[in-house]
């Protein structure tokens, strides 16, 4: 029979992981309490980092149809992002950088699987305010063209109609009349 505080641990864990956008778990091992508490820091609202048991944990991902357990070897904790996983991927690749003893063991995104260096790779991309923002210019120049490609052809229209106007104004040749019926 399972302990009430352990079936507590991964009904929380198993709620956090299927509210968040993505999870990134890693290793911890040689981080002091103070390094820890600033990289909960740096993370911020975007992501709750949690030192977690690799057996809940494997439970909890289970029921919450994920697949972590190639990553859930030693001490683990785990980075539960629900706001931009870019952001939570930046934060966590760069205090990496500054504290070797943080290792990013792999994790998940929208429920599928990423390696650690696909993580690596999503810390490479733009905020997501950024790439809207570039999505947003590229549509724009792509509406001002399709406006002058439809505004071309009437453009030439009129240069016609007042070239032909001005003709006809000078006495030049217009078109013939019409030749009269004969009866």
């Amino acid at each position: 029979m399972a302990r009430p505080d352990k079936v507590a641990a991964v009904e929380e864990i198993t709620e956090k992981l299927r509210n968040s956008n993505a999870a990134v778990v890693t290793a911890y091992t040689g981080l002091s309490v103070a390094q820890l508490k600033q990289l909960r820091r740096s993370l911020g609202d975007n992501a709750q980092y949690r030192v977690v048991k690799n057996t809940l944990t494997k439970i909890a991902a289970n029921e919450a149809g994920i697949t972590l357990d190639e990553h859930l070897k030693g001490s683990t904790a785990v980075a539960f992002v629900t706001g931009d996983p870019v952001e939570a991927a930046k934060g966590l690749r760069d205090f990496a950088k500054e504290n070797p003893s943080l290792v990013i063991k792999g994790g998940v995104l929208e429920g599928k699987a990423l390696s650690a260096d696909e993580i690596k790779k999503l810390a490479d991309l733009e905020s997501r305010e950024v790439l809207l923002a570039k999505l947003a210019g590229g549509m724009k120049a792509s509406m001002a063209k399709a406006a002058a490609t439809f505004q071309a052809p009437l453009t030439k229209m009129v240069r016609t109609a007042e070239a032909l106007r001005s003709k006809v104004e000078q006495g030049g040749a217009g078109e013939p009349a019409p030749a009269a019926a004969a009866e």
